[in-house]
């Protein structure tokens, strides 16, 4: 695969709605292509070990460190050569962001606000795709995770009106298989079709 730019795929969504799942399919598929893979990972857990917030506790500072820390991975991987890189969209930061603090009855500083999503938007135009999954409730979360099920609803509808209100072109993951199936195929189509241009 010949290419000056690497191939972004950025994924958003709520907790336990198949996110790191879809973008190992993803992997896998494009691996099978002979093309080289990078991928950021577990931001949040690094986040937690960092001794910054997260989920319901999220702030403003551990929203910048998991986007910060997403852009500074994805840079390294592509060092490392990697010719599609997966990962966290900044904008699901910036959604687990607003969900915690509709959860917590709060409102972010106008200045936090605003130098958030300047942060976020400066990272739109180098996805090639983004994919947001949609939570179905009915799909069981795994007991190992306690999840409150408000904070995660709320994760999703911030998602969702992010990508709504700022008219952000994307491609919405259902649960169910045939909806992933597709999404992957688009997904790797795209990745082989950009390749050839």
């Amino acid at each position: 695969m010949t290419t000056h730019q690497p191939i972004r795929i950025g994924v958003l969504g709520t907790h336990s709605t198949g996110k790191t799942t879809l973008l190992k399919r993803i992997e896998m598929e494009l691996r099978a292509e002979g093309i080289t893979v990078g991928r950021t990972s577990r931001l949040g857990k690094r986040a937690a070990a960092a001794g910054l917030p997260k989920m319901q506790r999220h702030t403003a500072r551990s929203t910048e460190w998991i986007i910060t820390q997403g852009i500074a991975d994805e840079i390294a991987a592509i060092a490392q050569g990697a010719e599609v890189v997966l990962d966290r969209a900044a904008h699901d930061a910036l959604a687990y962001f607003h969900a915690a603090l509709e959860y917590r009855g709060e409102t972010a500083p106008r200045t936090e606000h605003k130098r958030l999503h300047a942060l976020a938007a400066t990272q739109l135009p180098k996805y090639h795709l983004l994919l947001a999954t949609v939570l179905d409730e009915s799909v069981p979360v795994d007991p190992r995770h306690d999840y409150d099920p408000r904070y995660r609803r709320l994760v999703d509808q911030h998602v969702h009106q992010l990508l709504d209100r700022d008219d952000i072109p994307h491609l919405r993951v259902h649960s169910d298989p045939d909806s992933q199936a597709h999404i992957v195929d688009e997904a790797v189509r795209s990745c082989l079709t950009e390749a050839l241009v």
